[in-house]
């Protein structure tokens, strides 16, 4: 049995080299590296008293890890505008923070060798935590300047509206 409907030829997951983020309905440049989606459900455990010595467990509350995008350091101000929302020095008399529109929903997609979406995770009510404007500068290596951006949100779940595309077919040349 095939794990695949639309390409039961294919047996190999997607790989993780492939993705896109997306808010306010643009896709953000640049972002090389997403932090895994997480959350945790706590253990709530309880026993009756007549019961044997074993517990009983049940779910108690969830909560989903913050996520970090990084991406190489351009001139895309995506990454600062969003995070000036929550705090900016200087904005005036304690206001340094505007939360009337610091919260977003971002898409997560997950795209397939071909380039095309196969999968997609929505979060919602995404918040800036922490700004990494540069990382660390070291005139002796060969690297790209980094800039990370942690986001707080209240939930995600996978967009099942996203259908499996139909792989293309590769033509050889005549």
């Amino acid at each position: 049995m095939a794990e695949f409907t639309v390409n039961a030829h294919r047996f190999d997951p997607y790989k993780n080299f492939k993705f896109l983020v997306l808010w306010d309905g643009r896709v953000v440049a640049g972002v090389s590296k997403i932090s895994p989606l997480k959350r945790t459900t706590e253990v709530v455990k309880h026993r009756h008293g007549g019961d044997p010595s074993s517990p009983r467990k049940s779910a108690g509350r969830t909560e989903f890890e913050a996520i970090t995008l990084e991406r190489g350091v351009t001139h895309d101000a995506e990454f600062d505008r969003w995070a000036n929302k929550v705090w900016l020095v200087g904005a005036g008399r304690g206001a340094e923070s505007s939360l009337r529109d610091f919260r977003k929903d971002i898409v997560i997609q997950v795209l397939n060798e071909a380039g095309q979406v196969a999968l997609a995770y929505k979060v919602y009510r995404a918040w800036p935590s922490e700004y990494q404007i540069l990382g660390e500068l070291d005139a002796n290596t060969n690297a790209v300047a980094i800039q990370s951006l942690k986001l707080e949100c209240e939930g995600w779940e996978r967009d099942y509206e996203v259908a499996e595309p139909e792989e293309p077919a590769i033509q050889n040349p005549a």
